[in-house]
């Protein structure tokens, strides 16, 4: 028994031994982020247009955006790419028990400024938050724009993006913690 005790004691002196000598080794990886660091992700757009940066952008301008940016894994026109389908599927998904929805920006999407807050902050993939406000205006216009959501013509910026009515806007309850 006295023998047992002697090699418990040994173990436990040799794992705090250890222990110290571990937390010496670990290396100390990352540092408090800045405020402007921070506030660089800190750009959440709400359905009425609250969060919208300045800038401004046209289907035509965001035409030139897309093929550069978007076309290679979303397609000609929001259609046929390896990656999700942007653009079509208006009615699929109030319809028909029949039809398959087709989930896209035109026949999805409740906000134009979700779509806005979805490119600026994931798109594109390889590259993320890399586009200008500009750029996120035209590119956000351009699909608005093959979906049949807005004019050749329309300017998107943060007075008019919010006023986009979208067709399924309809389709989404408000849901709050508690309900």
């Amino acid at each position: 028994m006295f023998m047992h005790k002697r090699l418990l004691m040994a173990a436990l002196g040799l794992a705090g031994m250890s222990g110290a000598a571990l937390a010496e080794d670990i290396p100390q990886l990352g540092r408090v982020a800045t405020p402007e660091e921070m506030s660089s992700w800190d750009i959440d757009v709400s359905p009425d247009g609250t969060g919208l940066p300045l800038g401004s952008g046209t289907p035509k301008q965001g035409a030139a955006v897309y093929a550069a940016q978007c076309e290679s894994c979303h397609g000609v026109k929001g259609v046929g790419g390896p990656t999700i389908r942007l653009a079509g599927g208006l009615g699929t998904i109030v319809g028909s028990a029949n039809v398959r929805p087709i989930k896209t920006i035109g026949s999805y999407w409740p906000y134009a400024t979700s779509v806005f807050a979805y490119i600026r902050r994931s798109m594109p993939f390889y590259d993320s938050k890399s586009l200008s406000n500009d750029e996120l205006y035209a590119v956000t216009a351009y699909l608005l724009q093959i979906n049949g959501l807005i004019g050749d013509n329309d300017v998107m910026n943060a007075q008019t993006l919010s006023k986009v009515q979208m067709p399924n806007r309809d389709g989404f309850f408000r849901w709050k913690p508690g309900d």
